[in-house]
């Protein structure tokens, strides 16, 4: 049988916290302090501060065991709090410091404006809602260049939390597109400065450039013709690279959006298409206008009249005029006179081409027309002059008498129905030589077929016998002088002796001489005939069939 002692040591009274002694704790946080006892069963626990302010907290005993809750952590919690463990006659007191700290977030960087090569801007490290600030230490780097470091050593008069800051002005170059921009902070929450919070933010620099040479072109050019299309690139330079915006300027100087694209290109132009093109640069920072103006013309056509500007024509000729257009569709024609008389002709107009047909022509044709051909809402006019002559026949050549060897005599040249006679040119030749020459330069008091002719009178010699006399006429025309019609007419000479035994035979009177010497014995047989039937009786094939019957 084995006896076993117990020994009983009493254990000695102890109290124990946790944490120890101090405790940091960053506003809005839940902490919780424990107080706990060994060597009492059942000790009775207290919570106190040490300057007796409100606890700030809920206090849950449990056994050997104590808890303060703090939730959250706020500036009524930054005491020393004391937890006191009675267990019967003895007590026992220990106390944890509270510190507090507020750190909750990382730097912002703040610029005054988008940064700008070449112009000065303001960058701004923020800490928002730090305690205590002044225990703060912030710095701001660009890539591995320290630009600015601050400390915020002033008193604090009060326990609040508070943004603090510090700010860099710089001008931004190119190169630094792409670097690292640092605000770093840094906050000593233990007096002795072992104990420190670091946040930090980093944002990539971009640099910009407002945008700047604007450059417009235009293919095939700034004026176009309806129908047409024009095809317009803009370019501008920037960082970043602008974004190109085309508009058209209004008539109120409002602007109309065309498109965002760098090409523009309007097909099928109108007049209404004609106006101010704006291109527009456009970045971040800024923007750069270029405009260019477009002429928009009504689409060239070409009147064309035919026979050509001036038309002469013989009185009672037909005459066609026509009208004939290049570079429109579908024109539209009328005719008229200059002078707007009735056009006493007939038009006929078919797609392209428009005649007008005189027919047969008379004195009141003789004018300019015009041809007027609408295309859209553009006119154009065409002029023909019609020129009207009369030169239906050769001269007519009269001889007063016979022409005789030494006796003078008068040839006449005459030129019947002719217009306009103040162009008539009649000369009279007897062979190479030029008898007489006239033009007829008298005004014409009104239109009218006229009849011309001139008269010499000259001594003819047995050595005229077979000249050519030659009478010739000419009608000018045209507005050259050189443009004529030509009529002639000729006539060979027979000049008798004094003795007249040769008398002036022209082939005339030697078709008449042989024509007599036929008719005459011709007659003188059917004289013949007729009396000897008459004494003879006469035979009739009629009376003779009668006979039979």
């Amino acid at each position: 049988m084995f006896i076993f002692l117990f020994v009983f040591v009493a254990q000695a009274f102890k109290i124990e916290t946790s944490p120890e002694s101090r405790i940091l704790a960053q506003i809005g946080d839940s902490v919780s302090l424990t107080c706990s006892t060994t060597g009492c069963e059942s000790p009775v626990f207290s919570w106190r501060t040490q300057i007796d302010s409100p606890l700030n907290g809920k206090v849950k005993n449990e056994g050997t065991k104590s808890t303060l809750t703090m939730d959250p952590v706020s500036f009524e919690n930054e005491h020393s709090y004391l937890c006191t463990a009675t267990c019967g006659s003895e007590k026992l007191e220990k106390g944890i410091q509270v510190e507090i700290y507020s750190f909750p977030k990382d730097p912002e960087i703040h610029f005054s404006g988008l940064p700008e090569v070449g112009k000065q801007v303001t960058v701004k490290c923020l800490i928002p809602d730090v305690y205590p600030f002044d225990r703060l230490e912030m710095g701001l780097w660009k890539d591995d260049h320290l630009m600015k470091n601050q400390e915020f050593l002033e008193d604090m008069d009060r326990k609040s939390l508070e943004t603090k800051s510090l700010e860099v002005t710089f001008i931004p170059v190119m190169e630094d597109t792409g670097k690292a921009l640092d605000c770093r902070a840094q906050l000593f929450i233990d007096q002795t400065e072992s104990v420190h919070k670091e946040r930090k933010t980093t944002k990539e620099l971009q640099v910009y450039i407002s945008p700047k040479n604007t450059v417009i072109s235009v293919h095939p050019s700034t004026r176009l013709q309806e129908g047409g299309s024009v095809t317009m690139t803009c370019s501008s330079e920037g960082l970043p690279a602008p974004k190109i915006i085309w508009n058209k300027k209004l008539d109120n100087e409002n602007l109309q959006l065309l498109s965002g694209n760098e090409t523009l290109t309007l097909i099928a132009m109108r007049m209404e298409d004609s106006g101010t093109y704006v291109c527009e640069g456009v970045n971040s920072i800024g923007r750069s206008q270029k405009e260019v103006k477009l002429i928009v013309e009504e689409k060239p056509f070409t009147v064309d009249i035919f026979p050509g500007p001036q038309v002469v024509a013989q009185i009672g000729d037909s005459v066609v005029l026509t009208c004939r257009v290049t570079g429109c569709e579908s024109p539209s024609f009328s005719w008229r006179t200059q002078i707007d008389s009735p056009l006493r002709g007939m038009v006929t107009s078919e797609g392209t081409e428009s005649t007008l047909t005189l027919s047969p022509v008379g004195f009141e044709n003789e004018h300019s027309y015009l041809c007027t051909v609408t295309c859209g809402r553009r006119k154009l006019e065409k002029r023909i002059r019609v020129e009207l002559y009369s030169f239906p026949r050769d001269p007519e050549i009269e001889i007063s008498g016979l022409l005789v060897n030494g006796n003078p005599i008068t040839v006449s040249c005459r030129v019947p129905n002719v217009y306009p006679f103040d162009h008539l040119e009649i000369e009279l030749l007897n062979g190479e030589t030029i008898l007489m020459k006239k033009n007829f330069l008298e005004e014409m008091d009104r239109k009218s077929l006229e009849t011309k002719s001139l008269e010499v009178t000259f001594t003819p010699t047995t050595e005229d016998t077979g000249k050519v006399l030659v009478c010739r006429a000419k009608l000018h025309t045209g507005e050259m002088e050189s443009e004529h019609k030509q009529r002639q007419s000729t006539q060979t000479l027979y000049v008798n002796g004094r003795d007249n035994t040769k008398d002036y035979f022209s082939p005339e009177l030697l078709v008449l001489y042989c024509a007599s010497s036929l008719i005459i014995p011709a007659i003188g047989m059917i004289i013949y005939f007729a009396r000897k039937a008459n004494m003879k009786g006469s035979y009739s094939l009629v009376e003779a069939q009668k006979s039979k019957v």
